[in-house]
C-alpha cells in the first residue's frame, strides 16, 4: 500500500512566508521522528502549525492514519491536544484534503513556498510541532521567531520523548 503525504496550507498559516526582497521566499521544515524501543511501537500522529498572538492558530500539516477503514484514523486526531484545541476541531484541514500519513521514524522534511502563501505582517510566531502516539507519550516542540526573517536563517530546538531534533531554515 503506496502512503500519501500532502501539507497543510490554510488562512493565515499559508502567510507563513512574506514575498520581499529582503525577506526569506520559503521555509524547510526539519523533524526528526526518533526510533525508541519499546514494547509496542505505534507511528505519531503530528501536528505542525503556527501561532500569533491575537490571532487563531493555523495549521501548516496534520500526520495521522489516513490508511485506517472507514476514515477511522480521524478519531484519534483530538489526543493531538494543543493542536486540537487550537485549530484541529474546526476539520477543515481534512475537506481541504490537506492531511498525510503517518510517518516512521527518521528525518521528515516540509518544505513550504512563497508561490503557495502570502504575506506575514512583522511580529512575533511560533512554529509549533506536536506529537501524541498511541500506547505512548505526548510532546510539544515551540520554535519562537520575530517576523520578518532573512534568507539564510535557521530557528531549532529538540524534544526529549516522542521528537528530536526540529528546526526551520528561511531560504530567499
Amino acid at each position: 500500500m503506496q502512503l500519501r503525504h500532502h501539507l497543510i496550507l490554510t488562512g493565515t498559516a499559508a502567510g507563513l512566508i512574506a514575498a520581499g526582497p529582503a525577506t526569506a521566499q520559503s521555509v524547510d521544515v526539519s523533524i526528526t521522528v526518533p526510533r525508541l524501543t519499546v514494547a509496542e511501537y505505534h507511528k505519531p500522529y503530528v501536528a505542525v502549525y503556527l501561532e500569533a498572538t491575537g490571532a487563531p492558530a493555523r495549521t501548516l500539516s496534520i500526520w495521522y492514519d489516513v490508511a485506517k477503514a472507514k476514515d477511522e484514523g480521524r478519531k484519534w486526531l483530538n489526543e493531538v491536544r494543543g493542536w486540537w484545541r487550537a485549530s484541529g476541531r474546526t476539520g477543515s484541514y481534512i475537506a481541504d484534503g490537506s492531511s498525510g500519513a503517518t510517518r516512521a521514524p527518521g528525518v521528515q522534511k516540509i518544505s513550504v513556498n512563497a508561490a503557495r502563501l502570502g504575506g506575514l505582517k512583522p511580529g512575533q510566531y511560533t512554529l509549533v510541532i506536536e506529537a501524541a502516539r498511541e500506547v505512548g507519550g505526548r510532546e510539544v516542540v515551540r520554535l519562537p521567531f520575530t517576523w520578518p526573517l532573512k534568507p539564510g536563517q535557521t530557528i531549532q530546538a529538540a524534544g526529549k520523548t516522542e521528537l528530536g531534533a526540529v528546526s526551520a531554515t528561511f531560504k530567499p
